[in-house]
């Protein structure tokens, strides 16, 4: 978002979603935007499994669809907390049995997350789909879920130390070598030179990393000398 780009704050009132939702949570709504056409709602982190299943079970809702959860991290912008969690949901129309089910819109929802206690409560209850994005959340921010049925890793190795979109996360990495011979960067507690730039003498390797290049670069085609009279 640009600096001349604004979010309109809405009344709680006018906004059907608001409604489903303080009407069995009244205090549980933070915050409500409006942005290029997409209704935001900031809700109390300890409610979002019951937000979800109200927006996904209320006629004036119909959020049938998970698209996506994603992680932010704001470092040191806010006092009361440096992550949020934002879920995307979708109201998908169709019919079913000749009756029209959804409304064709979408909402996100955001909840804050402070450093100190970096803990949501899963939707996975409510939207199963949920399951892989929460673990890339997990894996990439360290924010746990609570209530998850199998919190993991699911881009980095098991033992991958740290959590590589935090902004504080060290530009750093050693050759690591993984299955059928390819090479790629691992951190460590010390950072070290950025691994797109160049691995050369990182983990005492003083051929580089060259001799890697090369030994799997495709056979060059071999020219016959020209014979004397041209054939």
């Amino acid at each position: 978002m640009s600096d001349n780009e604004t979010v309109a704050t809405e009344p709680l009132e006018v906004v059907a979603e608001v409604e489903a939702i303080s009407s069995v949570l009244p205090e549980c709504i933070l915050l409500v935007e409006h942005f290029r056409g997409d209704l935001r709602l900031t809700v109390e982190r300890a409610e979002i499994a019951n937000v979800c299943k109200i927006l996904r079970d209320s006629p004036l809702c119909q959020y049938n669809l998970f698209s996506e959860c994603l992680g932010v991290d704001y470092l040191d912008k806010f006092v009361t907390h440096r992550f949020e969690v934002v879920y995307n949901l979708f109201s998908v129309r169709y019919e079913k049995n000749g009756i029209t089910v959804g409304h064709n819109k979408r909402v996100f929802l955001k909840v804050r997350v402070p450093e100190s206690d970096p803990v949501v409560p899963s939707v996975t209850s409510v939207y199963p789909g949920a399951s892989f994005p929460e673990r890339e959340v997990f894996d990439m921010f360290g924010v746990k879920f609570s209530g998850h049925p199998d919190l993991r890793r699911i881009l980095m190795s098991d033992d991958w130390i740290g959590h590589p979109q935090r902004k504080d996360y060290p530009l750093g990495g050693e050759r690591v070598q993984f299955p059928n011979g390819k090479f790629g960067p691992a951190v460590s507690e010390v950072p070290v030179q950025h691994p797109g730039e160049s691995y050369h003498g990182k983990t005492g390797d003083v051929k580089g990393e060259q001799h890697l290049f090369d030994q799997h670069a495709p056979p060059q085609p071999q020219i016959a000398p020209a014979t004397p009279n041209g054939r």
